[in-house]
Order: structure tokens, then sequence, then C-alpha cells
């Protein structure tokens, strides 16, 4: 079935043409027509199905012919990273139209956004919690919203973002169409789809979770300290030309990256702890070629869209199955294939075993020819969390013992710092006897001070005192 029978607006099939689009996924084959009708839509639709112009089109379709001026459409999204995919993905395919949008998330400044939210752009497409920060001003208005999509809503439930949604919803009209797109079902999101849907027509409700076809599965059974020799392996190999990594900890993201770069990979990570402006260097990185290797975590992954991405490798096992499903989903897009590879250590087998459940399905094991798992790493890989504790400890009382030492050369040389109280009552304790004029409680005492703390500060030359 082609584009052309879903009678969308011409100017959107021509978008859709030039950029290589010519017949629907399943999930955009279903979802659009409905959608289009106006009628509300519940579905699950996994990662890298489509999923994002299965929204987009109908809503697109709808705004074409009307006035502009006024923000008709929200979507809502968990990353700051899948909030900038959708909107790029917009733009490209409404480039023939007159539809304006805009991205409106953390991490940068609010002045364009503000600018967008008053002049109305047609469809904002938003983080919850930077949005909510808008809200509070009186320009930003979303009672004119015609169309709302919540797009990957297990998610932003596993981030805790339910009440910000919540909020939100206050601020919309009850009468709108509600495009609902979660990749699992679990009870808290079928609840609030039955609060938010009326009548949805429903899409793979009953699909069990697994990973798109194309995906080649495969598992690596290695030693917990031996994980990153193995990925530096078989990237030497040529195994992988490319690949998206995963890892639990944002502290585990920066020493593989760190570990793979000391060793000759141009690698790149991406983070809750990095700065926006980082992460999106570090995509576009790693979409141009420049990065060899993306290293991330769960959260800060949604959202990248990698086109013909090789490879994803679990080097750490996600202790869900639904995130290994999100996780592997990141290659084979939108039809096409790709390798995902996950590393485990003894430990982690029963977190295997659990996602081998779900996705009802044995995955191979993988031993690597030449490898050699008996060896010990040269150093450790990731330093634990006790003692990372304890050097932040050890450093903070070093600063705290070098500013002590400061303030007390400051106050021995007559530089300024004001001496403690405890101080100023030993030392009128101890000249009491000899010179009561000593005792600070006159004027001419306090100023004679301050003109020796200036003296004090002359005599100590450039950049070694109080300027």
């Amino acid at each position: 079935m082609p584009f052309t029978s879903l009678k969308l607006d011409p100017s959107l099939l021509k978008g859709l043409k030039e950029l290589g689009f010519v017949r629907p996924t399943p999930i955009q084959a279903d979802a659009i027509p409905p959608a289009v009708a106006g009628k509300d839509v519940l579905a699950c639709a996994s990662t890298g199905s489509g999923k994002t112009a299965a929204f987009l089109l109908p809503i697109l379709d709808k705004l074409i012919s009307r006035p502009r001026g006024t923000t008709r459409a929200l979507v809502l999204t968990p990353t700051r990273e899948l909030a900038a995919q959708i909107v790029e993905q917009l733009e490209a395919i409404a480039i023939h139209t007159p539809v304006t949008s805009a991205v409106v998330i953390g991490g940068v400044g609010m002045g364009p956004q503000e600018h967008a939210l008053r002049s109305g752009f047609d469809v904002i497409v938003a983080t919850p919690g930077r949005l909510l920060d808008h809200m509070k001003s009186p320009y930003a208005k979303l009672d004119k919203i015609e169309h709302l999509v919540l797009d990957e809503a297990d998610r932003m439930l596993d981030m805790g973002f339910l009440p910000d949604i919540k909020r939100i919803l206050k601020y919309l009209p009850t009468k709108r169409q509600t495009l609902f797109f979660s990749a699992t079902m679990p009870g808290p999101i079928a609840t609030l789809a039955n609060q938010m849907l009326k009548n949805p027509v429903t899409i793979n409700l009953d699909r069990g979770s697994a990973p798109a076809v194309g995906i080649t599965q495969a598992l690596y059974p290695v030693q917990q300290e031996l994980k990153s020799a193995l990925f530096l392996e078989l990237l030497k190999r040529g195994d992988m030309k490319e690949a998206l990594v995963f890892t639990r900890t944002k502290h585990r993201a920066n020493r593989l990256a760190e570990y793979l770069v000391r060793n000759g990979i141009k690698a790149e990570r991406i983070h809750g702890n990095r700065s926006q402006t980082q992460r999106t260097e570090a995509l576009a990185g790693f979409k141009s070629g420049k990065y060899r290797v993306l290293v991330a975590t769960d959260i800060a992954a949604r959202g990248i869209d990698v086109e013909a991405l090789g490879h994803v490798v679990n080097f750490d096992v996600p202790p869900a199955a639904e995130d290994y499903i999100h996780r592997v989903g990141r290659t084979g897009r939108a039809e096409m294939t790709g390798e995902a590879f996950t590393f485990y250590c003894p430990d982690e087998e029963p977190d295997i075993r659990a996602i081998e459940r779900a996705i009802n399905k044995k995955l191979p094991r993988v031993v690597v020819e030449g490898f050699d798992y008996s060896a010990r790493p040269a150093q450790r890989f990731e330093v634990p969390l006790a003692e990372r504790i304890a050097e932040i400890r050890k450093k903070k009382a070093e600063d705290r013992a070098r500013a002590a030492a400061k303030v007390a050369r400051k106050g021995g040389g007559g530089g300024g710092s004001a001496p403690s109280s405890q101080q100023r009552s030993s030392s009128q304790r101890s000249s009491a006897p000899r010179d009561r004029s000593a005792e600070g409680s006159s004027p001419y005492a306090s100023a004679g001070s301050g003109k020796s703390s200036r003296s004090g500060n002359r005599n100590r030359g450039p950049g070694r005192g109080p300027r």
C-alpha cells in the first residue's frame, strides 16, 4: 500500500517522496487512517517502527489549512533528544507546508522557546518539566490545543513524569484528539490511557514485547573486568564498523569512553550529567562518523535515531526486559537489519534468563576465538562507589584545610580578613592589662586597624593578597 492511498495532503506526499518514503510501515498503515478521521488512537509500537510519522502525518494533514498563530498540537516526550528528533522529522516532512514547530526542552535557553509560545507556533514538542516551567508564565497558553500526543508513554512513567503529565492535562481543553503511543502497556499506563482517551482505536495491544524482526541478537559471556577488553577486541577486528553502547551508570559510561579513547578508538558519551551542548555534539558527531562509538545510558539514549545503525552493544545487561527491547531497537529501525550484542557476567545471568522469557526466545551464546578470557586487566575498569565517595570526602577535607590555612595566613599578615569572635575575645583578654585602647571598643582603634590592613595589602605585592 503506497502513501498515496492514505489520502494525505499533496504537499505532505511531496515531502515524503523527497525523503524516499514510498510505502507506510505497519504501524503507519494502521494508525494514520483513524487518526486522519479524528479518532483517538492507543497503540503499542516498538522503537524503530516508524511511529513518529504515524502521529505526525495526521496532525500535519489537519493543520495545513488552519490559520497560523495558534498552537494547536502538543507532543510530549520523555527526553530532549527524542523531542529534537521529532521536530527534525516534522520539519523534513512538512517542508512544503506553512506549518511551524518548535522544541521546548531543558538544558538550553528559554528565550527562543518563549518566542515560539508567544507567537503560537502550530506544533510544540516538549519534555514535561520544561513545559511546566513555561506554564508558570501567562504567555504559555495551551487552551487551543486540538491534538495531543504522548510518545513513549511507558518511559515517561519510568522516569517519574506521570504527575507532570497530569498537571499539563489541566491546561488543555477536554475536547481534543489524543494519540497515545507506548512500547509496553503496564497497569499505570493503561489507567492513564483510559483517563485520557475517548473510544480509541486500539492497535497491537495484544502484541508481545519483542525486538524488531530484522535484529540479530547474541550473548557474549565474559567476566565483568574483561568486558572492556572484549569490546575493544571486537572493534579492532572490524566486527563492528560503528556501535551504540549502553552502560548501567553514568560513571561506567565515562570510564568506557575514556578507555576506548586511550586505546585509539574515537568515542564519545552521552548521559544526564552532560550539558545539552555536549549531548548534541556527541550525537551529531556519531551520526556524521566523527565518533565510531557512542556510549550512553538508557535515559539519554531515548531519541537517538541513527540511519542504518549496524550495531547496538549492551555493555551491561539491562535490569528489565522492556529496557532490553528499547535498547536493541536502536538498530534494525524502519524494517532494516542490525545486530545487537549483549555482554554478561555470571552475576547477570538471572537478568539474561528474564529477558529470554520475555521475548520467548533462547539467545545464542558466542565465544570469541583467540580472545584471552583468563587475562587479568592492567587496571580496574570501575572504581567502586565506596572508594569514589571516600575520595570525594578526602578532597573536600583537603579543600577545607586549605581554606582554613588561607584564612589563618591572611589574619596573621593583616590581610583584611576579619578575625573570628573567639580570636577577638582571646586577643582582648590577653591585651587588657597592658593597653585598654586595643580592646577595639573605641572607633579610633577600629580606624587604626583598618589603616593597618590597607598598609598590609600594599606590602604584599601583586597577586599575593586581596585586591
